[in-house]
Order: structure tokens, then sequence, then C-alpha cells
């Protein structure tokens, strides 16, 4: 088990490693507004750890928490926050070593950062329970089973998915959309489902075109995916997993614009990357640490949406998107907010 304690300068996407981020794919509803950070009582630092199924520098779902660690560190001060993680846990039995491990050293809240942890967390948080676990993206916090010491944290990831769909239609020539993503689950089918939806009710002639790779990892099946999809006329691609990379550069190659989601992955084609649809899980992270310190370990969903600020759509500057484009996307976003506009996906 490697343990790294810091937070990073985030380099360029490590190409490797599994990761899982299934959820139910039914669109989440908002959570409040995030409470305050605290640190612990009597002058202790809040210590936290992770384990996550991919690199820390994956520029996909590992990366988004490492980032809302290291925002959340600088906002308090070390001082106040500990972090530490484990990354490439893609093996469930080496992490659930790991998130034991942690637990008998008296971290405050303990993060498994991947869905396929579930029952690793099921199994192991009644064994200390004046420790906190969450883990996601999901919505059970097994409350219901006797469980009351873990919380779950998850997005409507549909919402980004759906101002994407908005640009890329109004952006597409050919009117051929691309959406890609590992498997036909959680946030990465709620992120494509929101793309196809925003596309069409933008454009109802656009098409998108769908695949699923069956794989969070492997770089050349995603490569071959954007191949395709590009041959069948796709000129904006979108996509989930860390192993868009292969996409990426596809699309680079072949003058195809991209949209990415869970971090920004800009610095991976300055020239194609439209848009990033972020998860900023601070939002979560300052409740859970409140209610923590407040006595409550457990029992509790936190969901990312724009209303929260849980997500945010982040803009290439090195893209000039045209102001009027631009214009509606923000209106998309505000609507999305406030509740007037749905993106439809239940």
């Amino acid at each position: 088990m490697k343990v790294r304690y810091t937070f990073f300068i985030i380099a360029l996407v490590a190409m490797l490693a599994l990761a899982a981020c299934a959820t139910p794919t039914a669109a989440p509803q908002p959570t409040a507004a995030p409470a305050q950070a605290t640190a612990a009582p009597a002058g202790k630092p809040f210590r936290i750890a992770v384990v996550m199924p991919s690199a820390a520098n994956d520029l996909a779902f590992s990366q988004s928490m490492i980032d809302a660690l290291g925002e959340l560190q600088k906002e308090m001060g070390k001082d106040k926050l500990e972090f530490v993680y484990s990354e490439n846990m893609f093996n469930v039995t080496d992490a659930a070593t790991a998130i034991r491990d942690y637990a008998t050293k008296g971290y405050d809240l303990i993060l498994a950062h991947g869905s396929q942890y579930g029952a690793s967390v099921q199994d192991i948080a009644p064994d200390f329970p004046n420790t906190a676990f969450a883990w996601g993206t999901a919505v059970d916090t097994f409350k219901e089973k006797g469980v009351n010491n873990v919380f779950a944290y998850t997005v409507a990831s549909d919402q980004g998915g759906y101002v994407e769909g908005v640009i890329g239609a109004k952006l597409s020539k050919s009117k051929v959309l691309g959406a890609l993503g590992p498997i036909p689950a959680g946030d990465g089918q709620l992120t494509i489902k929101g793309f196809e939806a925003g596309a069409q009710a933008t454009d109802p002639n656009v098409k998108v075109q769908t695949t699923f790779t069956n794989s969070f990892s492997d770089v050349a099946l995603m490569s071959q995916a954007a191949q395709t999809q590009i041959a069948s006329g796709a000129d904006v691609l979108t996509g989930t997993s860390q192993s868009v990379v292969g996409a990426v550069s596809v699309a680079k190659d072949k003058g195809a614009l991209w949209f990415g989601n869970q971090s920004d992955q800009a610095s991976l084609a300055p020239e194609i990357v439209v848009a990033s649809q972020v998860y900023d899980w601070t939002v979560a992270l300052k409740d859970m640490m409140a209610k923590i310190n407040g006595g409550t370990r457990g029992g509790e969903v936190f969901i990312m949406t724009f209303a929260n600020k849980g997500l945010v759509m982040v803009y290439n500057p090195a893209y000039k998107l045209p102001d009027d484009v631009k214009a509606l996307a923000d209106k998309t976003v505000a609507g999305l907010a406030d509740g007037s506009i749905q993106t439809g996906i239940k």
C-alpha cells in the first residue's frame, strides 16, 4: 500500500489503474448548501484518509477528490486539516485492507472513493463505531442495516452533461455528437443521458451516438471508440473515466471538439477542450466535517448539484467560445440551479 502525505501540483494524467464510480442511474435530488468546515475539537487537526481506485493525477474521478481536499486544506490551513491517500486501489481486497488500516490509526473520516468499495465499508464500519466513513458515488448509508457511521455522496452529473449537450449542439457542424463511457451505470451514464437530453432540447435534429467500452482503464478501447464515433460523423465528443485520455488524443488528431467531466481536462488538449463539468467535493466534505464535529458520524447522503455548487462548469480559456453560445450555457446552468430547467433524467 502506497500512502502519500500531500496535495499535489496536478500533472498530466496517468494512463493506468482501474476505477469505478457506478451508482444508481436515477438523477439524484439536490443537497442543501454546505456548512462551514471546522477543525477537530481541542485544537487538533481534522484527519482524513482516502482510498481511491486510480491515480491521484488521473484528471478524472480520483483527482477530483484530491483537488477538493487540497483546496480545503489551503482554506483551513495544514494545522487544521491533514489528509493522506492510497491511490491505484483497483483491487477491492487491497482497498479493504487500506480502509481498515486507516481506521485502526484513528482518522476522523475515511473516504472510500469508489462505489466498488461499498461492501467493504459496510463490513468494516461497525468495527469502528467512533470513526466516520463515507463512500461514493453512492446513495446508501447502510443505516437501514444498522450501520450508523457511514455517509454517502454522489453527483447529479446529468446537469453538467445537459449543459455540455446544449453547447455541443450549437457548435457541431455535422449535427452528430458522440458520448463515450466505461459502463452504462452511475454518474457516467447520468452524464451521457444528460448530454443527449441537452443536445436534443437545443436541436432536435442532432444525433447523439453512445458507446460503452466496459472498462474504466483501457485507453486503447476508448481510443477505438472515439475513432469509430468520428468515422460515423461525430465532430463533438464527451466521455467519462480516466481512460478518456485515449479519446481526447484521437479527437485532437481528427479535429473534433471535447467536453471533459469529473475534473478539468483542458490541459489534455487546450485547442479542442471546450469546457469541463467539474466535481467540487469540498461541498460534501465541509458538511461531513461539520456534522462529525457535532457528533454525527453517518446516516446522511450528500448530492452535488449546480444549486449547491458541488457541480461547476469550467470553461477552457484557450478555446474561444462564441459569446451567444456562452450566454446560452450560462443561462442553462442558472436554470438548472433554480429548477426552471429540468434534464428530464429519472
